[in-house]
């Protein structure tokens, strides 16, 4: 096969010439999925001896992500620094780790088909999407570019379920079954809120200028969203307690103890 030279020409020097292509994309994902295996060894048929052993884990998660910000580095402000972003996760990590067992007590108290711990952690979509969530979240409030996009998307491959990393989601958050779950990039979610599959918490139509407004639906505490819901707009406030019922259709605000359901 022959490919016109011109063509190559103008396809190096659009896509290759002076650009960085070094964005360790699996890199990044290999420490998402290794942050997650670390913290519930039950993912993984790993056996660890000791707190020394342990200590080997964290080792590589701190070479992985001094490769991922160096990989940054001609995107990041002049004054990052590696040593420091690496500090600012390790010191975040507990706290992380705290919300994502919440998370997952919260769904097997949640859930009859829940047995354990374990079979939440091994077979839960959505506490898989949630707990990657949770560090994309973190590095997003880094301002690190790329990065949590590239690990949100990772879990929403994996999942099915599309969390933006600038979505505000307390904890614990339950998401039941999960795939085709959207939440947007400025959702605001609350404590005890269970939402299924198909759920979307979207924007309006807006305006490219309008990127940094708020676009995305806020959810009180302790709601539940049944499947296939649609919540538009950042206007909207979905009331403490309230239950939106299966394919609902949301664009306004409702008051808490709400509960919406089609009639036939």
């Amino acid at each position: 096969m022959s490919i016109d030279q011109k063509y190559l020409e103008h396809l190096f020097l659009s896509k290759y010439k002076g650009k960085n292509i070094n964005l360790c994309r699996d890199t990044m994902e290999d420490f998402a999925d290794t942050v997650i295996k670390v913290l519930f060894p039950a993912l993984c048929n790993k056996v660890v001896a000791d707190a020394n052993e342990l200590n080997k884990s964290f080792d590589h998660l701190e070479k992985l992500l001094n490769i991922i910000v160096d990989c940054l580095k001609n995107e990041l402000h002049a004054s990052c620094r590696n040593e420091a972003i690496i500090k600012e996760f390790f010191a975040a990590l507990p706290e992380l780790e705290m919300k994502m067992n919440k998370d997952a007590e919260f769904i097997l108290s949640g859930d009859p088909a829940a047995k354990s711990i374990d079979e939440v952690v091994i077979c839960y979509p959505g506490f898989y999407a949630i707990c990657i969530y949770r560090l994309a979240h973190f590095f997003y409030g880094c301002k690190l570019p790329l990065f949590p996009r590239i690990i949100a998307e990772y879990a929403h491959r994996k999942t099915g379920i599309d969390i933006h990393p600038g979505a505000s989601i307390q904890s614990p958050f339950f998401i039941d079954h999960g795939t085709g779950v959207v939440i947007g990039e400025s959702t605001i979610i609350g404590k005890r809120v269970k939402i299924y599959q198909g759920v979307t918490l979207g924007a309006k139509s807006v305006r490219k200028e309008l990127a940094n407004t708020k676009r995305h639906p806020t959810i009180e505490d302790d709601c539940v969203i049944y499947a296939n819901a649609t919540i538009l707009g950042g206007d909207t406030i979905i009331g403490k307690d309230s239950v939106i019922g299966g394919s609902m259709w949301v664009i306004e605000s409702v008051p808490p103890l709400s509960r919406l359901f089609y009639k036939t």
